[in-house]
């Protein structure tokens, strides 16, 4: 046993100190799987809590908890194995494995209260102390970190309010770039979210707790906004591609390019190469729903539904899947066109805006070109 005790507790300690560094130190979209089954534990509790609840902004504010937690967790865990591992390392200097534990937790937290007179023990301590502090400040610098990627999520988050309501949805963009907005916005917008989506593939395969963080509006959500901008693109080339700007081109590609890195990194399956024949889940009745839309306020459609229906589908093939899947693990709004959820949640209709004026106010009616 005095071989056996320590060269378990050298391994624990290992696995645990790699784990915490790699997390903390050296981000990388393979985690560790101590990291990995932290996450699933969290998650199996939490989809008992929320399964019954029915009303969606209810199950956000519970939601909301489960990436704090989920960090509080993971701290809690390798303070737990190294607190374990050093036990077992003390083994062959300390009599009785209570007094083992007492002496790992006074080394661990710097307490100073219990110590072994004799080299092997005394080296354990010096090491436990230099751990438990090593691992407590890596997590508060970690956090500074998380929070200012958060915060450059959220932030063009928030600006799609205005320019597609919540909850987001594509041809909602497209509708309102002929309201309040105009055409020659769209270029920009586009421009923004290729970089942003591009901010959110290092950070987010990098630091994989963010995904768990929501955003602070329950009908809002950095998924199902990134899913309304991809759309609205697809869309865009769809109906009118000798006027599309060669920015929605690319947001596109460096959307899919985002989702599939993401899935990569969360072990959800999809096809990386797959035809535009393929088909995708959303049916032609919502996508002729969203065409009534953007007729409706006169945004040029120069495409039969059918023609612009299957151009559409060959643009979606390569990002719906995943983020259908992304949606339902992360269970955020029900939106249009976002998929299905984990119980039967009533899809969230889209905040519609009219285009009131004081000459004409129930609404001006759509503009010609």
């Amino acid at each position: 046993m005095n071989i056996i005790y320590p060269f378990l507790g050298g391994v624990i300690f290992v696995i645990t100190a790699f784990s915490a560094l790699k997390t903390l130190v050296v981000p990388s979209a393979n985690l560790s799987k101590i990291v990995v089954w932290v996450d699933k534990l969290i998650s199996w509790v939490y989809l008992p809590i929320t399964k019954f609840v029915k009303n969606f902004e209810k199950r956000d504010r519970i939601l909301a908890t489960q990436a704090a937690v989920y960090l509080f967790v993971v701290l809690v865990v390798w303070v737990l194995l190294i607190f374990l591992s050093l036990a077992l390392l003390l083994e062959p200097s300390v009599p009785g494995f209570g007094n083992d534990l007492r002496e790992a937790g006074s080394s661990l937290f710097t307490l100073g209260f219990a110590s072994t007179n004799s080299p092997w023990a005394t080296a354990i301590d010096f090491i436990g102390s230099f751990s438990g502090l090593i691992i407590v400040a890596l997590q508060i610098a970690y956090l500074p970190t998380l929070y200012n990627s958060y915060n450059r999520r959220e932030t063009e988050v928030t600006l799609m309010t205005p320019r597609s309501g919540e909850p987001p949805w594509g041809p909602e963009i497209l509708a309102r770039s002929k309201i309040g907005l105009t055409r020659n916005d769209l270029p920009e917008m586009y421009g923004d979210w290729e970089k942003w989506a591009a901010d959110v593939t290092e950070t987010h395969t990098s630091y994989p707790s963010l995904l768990r963080f929501r955003s602070p509006h329950p009908h809002a959500s950095w998924l199902i906004s990134f899913l309304a901008v991809l759309d609205s693109a697809a869309l865009y080339l769809a109906v009118d591609p000798d006027n599309a700007p060669i920015q929605a081109r690319l947001c596109l590609r460096m959307g899919f390019t985002c989702l599939r890195r993401i899935a990569d990194m969360q072990n959800i399956a999809y096809n990386p190469d797959p035809l535009p024949t393929d088909g995708i889940q959303l049916s032609y009745q919502e996508f002729l729903d969203g065409l009534q839309r953007m007729s409706s306020v006169g945004f040029p459609i120069n495409r039969t539904p059918q023609d612009a229906w299957q151009q559409f589908a060959g643009w979606r093939v390569n990002y719906e899947s995943i983020a259908y899947q992304l949606a339902l693990e992360l269970d955020v709004v029900p939106a249009q066109w976002g998929g299905p959820r984990r119980s039967r949640i009533l899809t969230i209709q889209t905040e519609r805006v009219v285009n009131r004026t004081p000459e004409q106010p129930f609404g001006e009616s759509p503009p010609l070109d």
